[in-house]
């Protein structure tokens, strides 16, 4: 070991495993239950500080505390600007207990050790995003808070901080198991939360001034609980996956898994895509097959199994080892659709217990992963994509249509319009350039039939993939029916409902659309070449809607 790092060892003071809670400061904006903690520290004997409004709302509610002014011997000045800036304050908490030194001045000073402090500070974002003047922002940004928050985690080894109200139970559960005592692990971990905490408070005062003052907008974000992937999109690349601080709501950082191998980095990926795409159709059952971040099976039905085999029927080759998410809690009768094929991931709202069971009983590598409710939405308002030197962030495309205006001679029927919607909820989860062919398999209930994904032109998303796909698919229908296929165009294609993420820039996809049958379009509009198209539908009879949203993938 060399010198400097001998001497960085001996000059770390020495932690107890436990630390006996004699006094402890408390100051707090956030009053939500800490009368009560308050209580159970004062029937321990635990001498409380406090300042300004806690220390009113303690004493008026009966419990013993004393002033920070009090204490410090010091009144309070400039408006609450400085009153726990102090030595007594801070030396108090910053004392090293096992350096002689430290508690000798301790001693010369009539400085008392505090062992707990329990601080969270002043609203600053709720202040901003109440729409509060410059002035009464400034005014929110605490000092003295972070000060001792910082103070007591930077010495854990002798003090436990609290900046969380959700920590007091986990506090009282010590005192009550260690005598009054607080444990070195508990301490730890209440001080990383504590440094966390004054971050993403100066984070949040460094955006909102930079953006006041210096028209700049500032980016930071926090993603904790970093979980090493056994590797990333590919072998030789390493990976990490790290969650949100606020993630709510179904989501992949939230899942629970009931069982199956580790999450890889490309299960990730697809399951927020699948999770994503199948949330558009909350509202009854429905399930989505996702392959490499595309939806190649989406389907509606009037139960989940028939959903789930209206999904996978969307493109039986893609669908063998993908990431599947639906939107009801898996029963016996959806977890058997699935026998005999292979699936990486099955997401779900949650699992009965037969359906779990025989799930496992089917693959032991099979994941499967509980999310909760789709209904709520995600909780992300916005998404990130970083490339090389820079980070880029938009709104989360949680929209579908702005309008629903028919631009052709031929009307588009009522009947067709939730048909067409439902195409427009998985055209927009597809890589552009997308097209989608979307069918009413039985009444009230659809699938999507053929897709084109990530093509450079619109056309061959169209001819060489969708269609080839959909004419697939129902060839294999009519087979499954032992009806005779008829020769030529197939008359279903009369009805499906194509739709496009974006316009059509000629028209040369309405030619195509037309030699293959299909007689309902509908895209965002929006290109100077809108009349031509149009005037190609209406040489054909084809009806077609503008929805006035692009839906670019990328």
């Amino acid at each position: 070991m060399s010198i400097s790092a001998a001497n960085q060892t001996s000059a770390q003071p020495k932690a107890d495993a436990l630390i006996p809670v004699k006094r402890a400061l408390i100051s707090v904006s956030d009053k939500a239950g800490v009368v009560e903690f308050a209580r159970v520290l004062a029937s321990r004997g635990v001498e409380i500080v406090s300042t300004g409004g806690t220390h009113k709302l303690l004493s008026e509610s009966g419990v013993p505390v004393i002033a920070v002014e009090a204490y410090t011997g010091h009144p309070e000045i400039m408006d609450g600007r400085v009153k726990t800036l102090h030595p007594k304050v801070h030396g108090g908490i910053l004392a090293v207990r096992d350096n002689p030194t430290h508690v000798k001045e301790m001693g010369k000073c009539g400085i008392g050790g505090i062992d707990m402090v329990v601080v969270n500070l002043y609203p600053f974002e709720k202040t901003v995003a109440g729409g509060a003047g410059i002035e009464e922002c400034v005014e929110n940004i605490d000092i003295g808070g972070p000060a001792m928050v910082r103070s007591a985690a930077k010495n854990h080894a002798f003090v436990a901080v609290v900046v969380d109200p959700a920590d007091y139970a986990v506090i009282e559960g010590e005192l009550s198991a260690h005598g009054g005592a607080v444990t070195l692990d508990t301490r730890r971990r209440l001080a990383v939360k504590a440094f966390r905490h004054t971050s993403a408070y100066d984070a949040a005062i460094n955006a909102h001034l930079s953006k006041i003052y210096l028209d700049e907008d500032v980016l930071q974000l926090y993603y904790g609980s970093g979980e090493v992937l056994r590797y990333g999109e590919n072998p030789h690349q390493a990976a990490v996956f790290y969650r949100g601080a606020r993630a709510a709501g179904a989501s992949m950082a939230s899942a629970e898994a009931l069982g199956g191998k580790e999450l890889s980095y490309n299960n990730i990926v697809d399951g927020d895509a699948a999770l994503e795409a199948v949330r558009e159709l909350s509202g009854g059952a429905a399930a989505a097959v996702v392959k490499h971040n595309n939806p190649c099976g989406y389907a509606t039905g009037s139960t989940l199994d028939k959903a789930l085999e209206a999904a996978w029927s969307g493109d039986t080759v893609s669908a063998y080892g993908s990431v599947i998410a639906v939107t009801r809690n898996v029963d016996i009768a959806a977890a058997k659709v699935l026998a005999g094929r292979f699936v990486e991931v099955l997401i779900a709202p949650d699992f009965d217990g037969d359906a779990l069971d025989y799930l496992k009983q089917k693959s032991s590598a099979l994941r499967l992963l509980k999310v909760g409710g789709l209904a709520e939405g995600s909780a992300d308002a916005h998404v990130y994509k970083h490339v090389v030197g820079g980070m880029l962030k938009q709104d989360r495309d949680a929209a579908l249509i702005e309008k629903w205006e028919v631009v052709t001679k031929a009307q588009f029927p009522d009947a067709k319009k939730e048909l067409a919607l439902f195409a427009c909820k998985v055209c927009k989860h597809i890589k552009s350039n997308a097209i989608v062919l979307a069918q009413e398999y039985e009444s009230g209930q659809y699938r999507l039939v053929g897709m084109g994904a990530g093509q450079p032109n619109r056309v061959d998303s169209l001819k060489k993939l969708a269609a080839t796909k959909a004419e697939e698919n129902i060839r294999a229908d009519y087979e499954k029916l032992g009806k005779p296929i008829p020769e030529g165009i197939l008359p279903e294609f009369g009805e499906f409902v194509m739709v496009s993420e974006a316009f059509f820039p000629f028209a040369d996809s309405i030619d195509a659309a037309n030699d293959l049958g299909l007689r309902y379009i509908i895209q965002p509009g929006g290109s100077k070449r809108d009349g031509e198209v149009i005037e190609a539908c209406d040489k054909y009879g084809i009806a077609m809607a503008f929805t006035g949203m692009r839906h670019f993938r990328h």
